[in-house]
């Protein structure tokens, strides 16, 4: 059985857990030119990365994929989320690996203790809970997201 757990985003992280190991990935992604007016580039999924990557594991699978953040506030972080988020189902779905969205304060309070506020302190624990679980993953990225969610995919989805 492989458990995957999926960081959505361009900066996000991928985990797998199966009997063969535990496996940590960046997102694959790629900067493309911007379709705005403007001169700019725009960092999106690598859809072919991503279903090779994840066609190595898609036998025996479950995956839970975090909810993107969509914050009308910010606009330009919540549409690269949105983007992410549906390049990734899109892969899921090819591969035809079930999963389910899940939110992050659902498997974060799991892991890690009440009271943690903000961005920075969330990251933090989440590399000292990552490192304490799996001391022979070498980290990264700034956090062991994908990883703890695949962990939290073992524990709790382990019945597939």
């Amino acid at each position: 059985m492989n458990f995957i757990g999926i960081d959505n985003g361009v900066s996000g992280s991928i985990g797998i857990i199966n009997g063969k190991g535990v496996f940590f990935f960046k997102t694959p992604v790629k900067k493309t030119l911007n379709y705005t007016k403007k001169k700019s580039y725009v960092t999106r999924i690598d859809f072919s990365a991503l279903l090779e990557l994840l066609s190595q594991f898609k036998d025996g699978s479950f995956c839970l994929i975090e909810r993107p953040m969509v914050n009308p506030g910010r606009f330009q972080a919540t549409a690269s989320a949105l983007r992410a988020f549906e390049a990734t189902l899109i892969v899921l779905e090819e591969l035809k690996i079930p999963h389910e969205v899940i939110d992050s304060k659902k498997w974060q309070k799991e892991f890690f203790p009440r009271g943690l506020k903000g961005t920075r302190e969330l990251k933090k624990a989440s590399i000292e809970v990552g490192k304490r679980l799996f001391p022979e993953v070498e980290p990264i990225h700034d956090d062991f997201d994908g990883l703890l969610i695949a962990e939290y995919c073992r524990r709790y989805y382990g019945r597939f």
